[in-house]
């Protein structure tokens, strides 16, 4: 039952960002778009790396990433390491989207410490960084 009691926090924080993006304006985002945002460097990252990180199909983020682009929210900047591939970076629009989304988690987080307590929630936020960074090599 871990992956339920995982689960349920996880899509409670995905309605509250897409919520608080809604109120925000962008009601062209669905659940899936801050996927992108969530996996983005600040100097752009290719498209296959973001499906890596994201774990989706490359077909998937492809969708995504365009979808975002028409919109307005991503450009894609030729990679100067590979003049063949292209970085998606955050326009000026998708900045103001990430920092409302980081505001919501911000609150959100805010809410949960309310609930269990500082302490608390500061341990099991540790917990959850420990158990999600890779193991040492």
């Amino acid at each position: 039952m871990i992956g339920a009691l995982l689960r349920i926090p996880f899509q409670e924080t995905v309605r509250q960002v897409h919520a608080a993006l809604v109120n925000a304006g962008s009601t062209a985002l669905r659940p899936a778009h801050p996927t992108v945002f969530q996996h983005l460097d600040p100097a752009g990252t290719r498209q296959v790396d973001l499906a890596e990180r994201a774990q989706i199909t490359r077909q998937s983020m492809g969708y995504l990433v365009e979808y975002l682009v028409r919109q307005g929210y991503a450009e894609l900047a030729p990679d100067p390491r590979d003049r063949r591939a292209s970085l998606v970076r955050l326009t000026a629009r998708g900045e103001a989207v990430d920092t409302t989304a980081r505001q919501a988690l911000a609150d959100l987080e805010s809410r949960w410490a309310a609930i269990l307590g500082a302490g608390p929630f500061a341990a099991f936020r540790a917990a959850l960084e420990r158990i999600s960074s890779p193991p040492p090599t």
